[in-house]
């Protein structure tokens, strides 16, 4: 595919280098000439230095070819415009954009990003995408990641292997007799950078990152197996009341009616405006590095601290000095890859990168066949997917074994009507089954070629 990626920041140089892993022609347009430099030089990828709405730019950059157009710039409305060039003067395909202002997508205005109007295929917005990332995990205590299937019934959970794991040191082949009721499967292990592909004599390691595929009912009993008997928590703290901070809070309010939440702003006239718009919520105006504000919103009693202002700094030092206090888990948001390594050995319980969600919510408009969802792993090392299976598709109609299955891919769950199934090597793949799976960055290829519309399906 020639792709167009406008905006050389961390989400637009993190999908460069998705796309040109799997050998994509991508093009880079950016204003900045060091941050292009940076981009070109270390991808194999074309640059463009220029205004990413200008037609001459877009021209330069090979709009007349493109089967796609990304727009991750900092500015919505260079995004929404160069999108709309694209589409007026180049009839490109394919046009996604991040628009990150709320006010573009009220359900008033809900016409606005038509073909008619403003062409715009795809319309990511990172701040809802982010808070619905936390919000779900919030929901697998003990895990630091979790990221729903299968029409809600499979859960992908992310764990880390402690040193008083139950099952460190253990072959995975093992867990079926270990825990007979329990429906799981490990599909990747994160070791030192790289992603594993394990096989029934792989063990975990402590200090290991694993994901497991269990049912929706079977995820709190999963997590026990794996040493992580975390309560949910009942009593929430948000620091930060920008556009995140404030839709978690909404989304709190009108669907877990359990939770007691509190907010935390430093800024009196955007707190006076939050808490006109929130019920249930209390907004606390003040800095959540101040103890006198943690004591007001009685930290020590809660269960979980959510840091999501705009600077790192303040979100993770809050969620430390949360937790000296007596709160019990930390889930932050962090912006800087360079801090991630630190942050768990400092004692944070979750890590959230809203680069890392976007591009994955990208990636999935972004790649062919039948591709339902995808989540991509830090540091592209692999992605979770879930693809639905199509009677032209290469995997339907045989027993899993004889596919052939590339040595980066493994098949955890398949959904079927209502009904989820552990893959075994006899186990046949139907048409309109949903197969949730890990593939390896390069191994992703294979997995659209798998699941990939025939012709004959037109």
């Amino acid at each position: 595919m020639k792709i167009i990626v406008c905006g050389a920041g961390q989400v637009g140089t993190n999908l460069a280098r998705h796309l040109a892993t799997e050998h994509n022609d991508v093009t880079v347009i950016e204003q900045s000439p060091d941050l292009l430099r940076r981009v070109t030089e270390t991808l194999e990828v074309r640059g463009v230095t220029g205004f990413a709405a200008y037609p001459d730019v877009l021209e330069q950059a090979g709009a007349k070819e493109a089967d796609m157009l990304i727009a991750v710039t900092h500015a919505d409305e260079v995004n929404m415009i160069a999108c709309q060039v694209a589409h007026s003067l180049f009839n490109v395909p394919t046009k996604i954009a991040r628009v990150r202002a709320q006010s573009y997508q009220k359900p008033i205005w809900a016409d606005l990003f038509s073909r008619d109007n403003l062409p715009i295929d795809v319309i990511i917005s990172p701040e809802i995408e982010v808070a619905r990332a936390i919000n779900n995990r919030l929901m697998a205590p003990g895990a630091f990641d979790m990221i729903p299937l299968g029409n809600g019934r499979v859960r992908v959970v992310g764990v880390r292997i402690e040193d008083d794991c139950p099952i460190v040191d253990t072959p995975l082949r093992q867990l079926t007799t270990l825990f007979p009721e329990l429906h799981l499967i490990v599909i990747a292990i994160l070791r030192n950078g790289k992603a594993i592909v394990p096989d029934p004599e792989d063990q975990l390691l402590a200090g290991d990152e694993a994901y497991f595929v269990a049912e929706r009912d079977h995820v709190v009993r999963s997590l026990a197996a794996f040493g992580h008997e975390e309560p949910e928590a009942h009593r929430i703290v948000i620091v930060g009341g920008g556009n995140i901070g404030l839709f978690l809070a909404q989304e709190f309010e009108a669907h877990r009616q359990d939770l007691t939440t509190k907010l935390v702003e430093i800024n009196k006239e955007r707190a006076t405006e939050i808490a006109g718009r929130l019920k249930d919520t209390i907004v606390v105006n003040g800095s959540a590095l101040d103890l006198e504000i943690l004591e007001e919103v009685n930290i020590s009693k809660s269960d979980t601290i959510v840091s999501v202002t705009n600077d790192d700094e303040v979100n993770i030092l809050s969620s430390l000095l949360a937790k000296r206090n007596g709160c019990k888990r930390a889930v932050t948001l962090v912006n800087n890859q360079s801090y991630e390594p630190l942050i768990a050995s400092l004692g944070v319980d979750v890590v959230v990168n809203p680069r890392a969600i976007t591009v994955s919510t990208i990636l999935h408009h972004i790649r062919r066949g039948r591709i339902i969802a995808v989540h991509a792993l830090r540091d592209g090392v692999g992605e979770v997917i879930e693809a639905e299976a199509l009677d032209t598709s290469a995997a339907v109609g045989k027993p899993i074994k004889d596919i052939g299955l590339d040595k980066g891919i493994i098949i955890g769950a398949i959904v079927r009507g209502d009904e989820v199934l552990l893959p075994r090597g006899e186990t046949v793949i139907k048409a309109k089954d949903r197969v949730i799976l890990f593939a390896t960055a390069q191994s992703v290829k294979k997995v659209e070629e798998l699941f990939a519309v025939g012709l004959e399906f037109f």
